[in-house]
């Protein structure tokens, strides 16, 4: 029973200071918390917290605040996660659902987590080079000028330009014969494809169909990367008391989109899973002071991640919430259900 009630106190702290930045004492937990037990054993739960590691006296005769041990070990209790509310759920399916293309998707997911949440979001596009090809198109813009769109299963839409002589006729044997090679084939399959579909046209469109499908690996190879939507970063200026040094180092490391990208990926290697990294557990030195909640999506064959990131005085339960409502209705959304 002690050991239920001593994280029943962790708990009542956690919350507590969340929601009021002030340190807590034992009195205001008993009177807060409806704890059967007097003030006095509230202390010794909490002197018993602060040799463990759990909560910290910010100064003398001051209640206490957590640590990010205890804040790891408050997050880690968390068994169930309460769902939105019905107005909630509606709001998000709405907005979501007002978008026109992936991009609208990627902007419009952001804001929303943002607003939801009050931190910053970040969206990792469906990754290009897990998505398989759903059409391609060839588009002539003039003299010696071709536009290539390539359309994933995942919604993700790349275009590119290229010089090049095309008769109308020769032209639609090309767009027929690349869509019969590559659509429905992975970024990874393409090169093995394309080899096959140069040996396979007539000879007069060769040259026409080496030139596309040569532009094609090559500009969807240097595509390959991931990309990212942030949003909210405003929401860090309205929290720089929750950072005790500044908040610069967590900015850069926002700017940083290729480590950031790295970092929620590694999060999220399961897609019902909410993970969570604190202060300290960041591999990133400008996020120590910070807490990342990030969960993955699914967009057909692709994989996507979105997270959080804030100050590690954080709702952990209400973030760890819309994260993962945010993330069903995407995957749903972009799989067409």
């Amino acid at each position: 029973m002690s050991d239920d009630r001593r994280m029943d106190v962790l708990s009542a702290i956690v919350r507590d200071y969340v929601g009021t930045r002030e340190p807590v004492g034992s009195r205001a937990i008993v009177e807060r918390h409806g704890l059967d037990v007097s003030p006095a054993t509230v202390r010794n739960d909490m002197a018993y917290l602060e040799e463990m590691g759990y909560i910290t006296q910010p100064h003398t005769s001051a209640g206490r605040i957590p640590t990010d041990m205890g804040y790891r070990r408050f997050v880690d209790q968390i068994a169930h996660l309460k769902p939105l509310t019905p107005p909630e759920r509606r709001a998000i399916e709405t907005f979501l659902e007002q978008a026109v293309d992936l991009n609208d998707v990627m902007e419009r997911t952001a804001r929303l987590l943002s607003q939801i949440t009050r931190q910053v979001a970040i969206i990792q596009y469906p990754s290009l080079e897990r998505s398989v090809l759903r059409h391609l198109e060839l588009v002539p813009l003039g003299e010696r000028r071709l536009l290539v769109v390539v359309i994933m299963e995942s919604g993700r839409v790349e275009q590119r330009t290229i010089e090049a002589d095309a008769d109308p006729h020769d032209l639609s044997e090309v767009r027929a014969a690349l869509n019969e090679a590559l659509a429905g084939k992975r970024l990874a399959e393409f090169p093995n494809q394309v080899a096959a579909l140069i040996d396979s046209v007539r000879p007069e469109v060769l040259p026409l169909a080496r030139i596309v499908a040569e532009h094609l690996v090559r500009a969807l190879e240097l595509d390959s990367e991931d990309r990212i939507v942030l949003a909210g970063t405003g929401n860090l200026a309205r929290a720089t008391i929750d950072f005790p040094h500044t908040i610069e180092p967590v900015l850069d490391a926002l700017e940083e989109q290729v480590v950031m990208l790295r970092l929620i990926t590694e999060m999220t290697r399961d897609d019902e899973v909410v993970a969570v990294s604190i202060g300290a557990e960041n591999r990133h030195d400008g996020l120590r002071e910070a807490s990342l909640v990030s969960t993955a999506y699914i967009a057909e064959t692709a994989v996507g991640s979105l997270a959080v990131v804030g100050p590690t005085r954080m709702d952990y339960p209400g973030t760890m919430a819309a994260v993962r409502a945010v993330s069903r209705y995407v995957s749903r959304l972009l799989n067409g259900r």
